[in-house]
This record gives C-alpha cells, structure tokens and sequence, in this order.
C-alpha cells in the first residue's frame, strides 16, 4: 500500500503505475482517493476546531455560574451540546472517509521499480542469467512421478482416496530424499547468518491482509470455518506477521530470518499436464527467506536473496537460470521480483522453483511495521524468497541426476542427510 500523501501529491505517476501494470480498470480509484481524502481531511480539520471550541467554552460555563450569571452559562452549555453533536457527525464521516480510503487504497498497485521491464503477463518476463550448463541426455527421462515409483516413493492413488486431488504420500528413500533437502537448505541458509525460525502455520486476517492483495488472498488462503484463522501459504506470512504494530530500533536492522514450514494452498484454475504430479499440489513443504531492512539497503538484499538460492541450486549441480518478472506479473505489493527456474532435462525447458521479491514498505505500511531511526520514525522494508521447496527441487534433483539404468545420484553434500547413501536404487 502507498502513502496517500504521495498519491495526492502525484496523481499522475500513480495512473501510469497502474497503466504499467495493465490495470486500467484501477484509474478512477486514484481520483476517487483524492476526492475522499479532502473530505477526510476536511472533516478532520472541522473536528478538531470543535473539539477545541467544545473545550474553550465549557471552561467557561463554571467561571460563569460563579460569577451568578445563569443566563450566560446556560447558553454556553446549549452551545457545548451544539459542539458535541456536530462533533459526532464529524467522527462518524472520519469513520467513513477513512474506511474507504484504506480500502481503495488496498487495491491500487504498488510503485514498482524503474528497473522493472514493461509486459502484459509471465509470457514477457526476461531471462537476465543462466548458471551451468543445461543437459538432455541420451536416453529419455519418465515423468517425476513415474520416477518416484520406480522407488515405491510416492502413492497419488492412496492421497485422493484421503485427501482428494493435489495431494501425495512420499515413501521410503523418496520421503528422506525431500526432508535431506529442507535440512540441508536450513543449514545452507544458518551457514550465511540466517536464524532459523519455526512460525505459526495458523495467521489472523489481519495479517493476511497486511502481507498480501486481495486477489491473492481469494486465489491461494483456506479459511478455518468459525475463527478468524486462515493456514498459511506460505512461512513468509506468519515471518513478516511477526512483527505486527512494533517499533524495531534501527541498530538491530537488518532482521535476517529462514523458516521452515507446510503451505496449503488453493491453487484455483486448471492446469496442464507439466503441472500433475507434484508441481502444482494444495500442501507441500518450504523453506523460506525472509529479510526487514532500511529502506536504502533493500536492494542490495535483493540481490542477495535470489543469489543464496541460485548458490544452493548449483551446490547441487542443478543448472538454474534467473528470470525478472515483468510489470503485469508483479503481485500489486511487489515492487520488484525474479524467479529462479530450474533446467528439466524432460521438458528440456526451465521450471519455476523459487521466488524473490522486494515489497519496498508496503508490507509495512500495512502492518505498522516501523524503524525507530536517528532522525525519526520510518516504515521498514521487507523481502522474502524461497529457499527450497522440495516438491518442485525433488523434480529437478531427479531428472537431473536421473541415469540410464534408473538410479539416481544423490548429490554430495546431501548424502550427510541421507544416511551416506551415494546413490538411489530403484526397486522396480
């Protein structure tokens, strides 16, 4: 969420922001804002004259029945009473102007980065670098899912039974394969001076609402029917909900955090055959990032961010490359994002596996996250990204070690997670 003194005072750069962002339909809510916040600014100033008034006179209304004059302090306090209920109308429109310029101010974008390239969707995003070489090899690779059974690894047809669709029991070798990858992931992220936290997997709505827009909120949240509970999507949520309504002082900055936890997500929409299996499911695993900075250092954590996943990637030998997210795929918070996508030999194409984005203050803003500076109080920055998220690595770790006879290779520094084992051996 922007500051709404900035929108007032640059209307038009917000307009172009949301035309950048082929939002066209969100261009009244700009004028509508303007229009709302001088009424609430105007009642406001009116309250506050009354409120002052109100005082001043019933001040006087003692002075007055000391000095025994009835007539006089009665009237005064005719007038208090008048104060008193134009005062009460003011606040009830403070009320109201107020509601509904946060709600508004809700649904417009976020000011993204200069830098971001100008598209319509994800079909414009721009590969910035690629990192290893990608390899098909000679023989052909069998779908993630047919991989994992030649292991007795997964079992699709017992989850729906269970669960329904989107969701999948890991077995065996497969099983420790995907836990060896969250610990080693948590150990990669301590090793670069992350603490390492555990959240709450349950946030308030009014988190929700701070660290997410509305159309991601109906897209991706289960609700718990009869409470105010929504199961996160992700550990992001509950990592920046911890710091809800406090002051950080500034010397402490930055806060640099890695959690682990499940995510459930809707995933509404239909999806194609490259999204069964278990890229696309309703409950999976994550380790995630997640930074809150000075507002001058944002970027730089950025950098970093998405470096610390491409670095764990390649530990792995897993050729990743990274892709900027063009103005039409940002999420309104976001002021700027890339994806890490990792090469699937199958599909001889890359694939999403991880994602970083800087949300500038608008998490914060939201949130009444604040930095308590030298010069005063200021909104902190806030940046997330994922580490790992096993499902999706589980495919590119498999494909990419996968060898003609069947066998997959576990990639040295997993093997500490997995017992020593070098090498998996199919069973069938």
């Amino acid at each position: 969420m922007i500051d709404v003194k900035f929108l007032r005072e640059n209307p038009e750069i917000v307009k172009q922001n949301i035309r950048n962002k082929f939002q066209d339909s969100k261009l009244p809510l700009v004028d509508e804002v303007i229009e709302l916040d001088a009424k609430l600014r105007a009642a406001k100033t009116e309250a506050d004259s009354l409120r002052a008034n109100r005082n001043k006179v019933s001040k006087e209304i003692g002075a007055l029945m000391a000095q025994g004059k009835k007539d006089e302090a009665m009237a005064a306090k005719t007038q208090v009473t008048e104060f008193s209920e134009r005062l009460a109308e003011c606040e009830a429109l403070e009320n109201e102007y107020s509601a509904r310029v946060t709600e508004i101010m809700m649904q417009i974008p976020n000011i993204i980065d200069p830098s971001v390239p100008i598209g319509k969707d994800d079909s414009e995003n721009v590969e910035v670098t690629k990192y290893g070489e990608p390899v098909v090899p000679d023989f052909e690779i069998p779908y993630h899912t047919d991989i994992m059974e030649r292991f007795n690894g997964i079992d699709l047809d017992a989850a729906r039974r269970v669960a329904g669709n989107g969701f999948y029991y890991l077995c065996g070798d497969i099983a420790r394969l995907h836990s060896a990858c969250l610990a080693y992931a948590r150990d990669f992220m301590i090793d670069r001076g992350f603490t390492y936290c555990v959240p709450p997997f349950m946030i308030r709505a009014g988190v929700v609402t701070g660290v997410m827009s509305f159309a991601e909120m109906d897209a991706m949240m289960y609700k718990i029917e009869g409470e105010d509970l929504y199961l996160i999507g992700t550990s992001e949520h509950s990592m920046i909900g911890k710091y809800i309504d406090t002051i950080i002082e500034e010397d402490t900055l930055p806060h640099t955090l890695t959690s682990y936890s499940p995510c459930f997500r809707k995933e509404k929409g239909a999806h194609g055959i490259e999204e069964r299996g278990v890229y696309r499911i309703h409950q999976f695993e994550k380790q995630e990032m997640i930074v809150v900075c000075k507002p001058e250092d944002s970027m730089m954590w950025f950098d970093k961010l998405w470096q610390n996943t491409v670095d764990l990637f390649r530990s792995l030998d897993v050729p990743v490359r990274t892709l900027e997210c063009c103005s039409g795929d940002l999420a309104d918070l976001k002021v700027k994002s890339f994806d890490v996508e990792a090469w699937s030999p199958r599909q001889k194409k890359y694939f999403e596996v991880g994602s970083c984005s800087n949300l500038g203050d608008a998490q914060a803003r939201r949130l009444k996250i604040r930095v308590n500076g030298k010069d005063g109080k200021y909104y902190a920055h806030t940046l997330n990204n994922t580490v790992v998220a096993p499902p999706r690595m589980l495919i590119a770790l498999l494909e990419n070690n996968l060898n003609e006879d069947g066998s997959v290779n576990i990639p040295a520094v997993l093997r500490p997670y997995m017992g020593g084992k070098e090498k998996l051996i199919p069973v069938k």
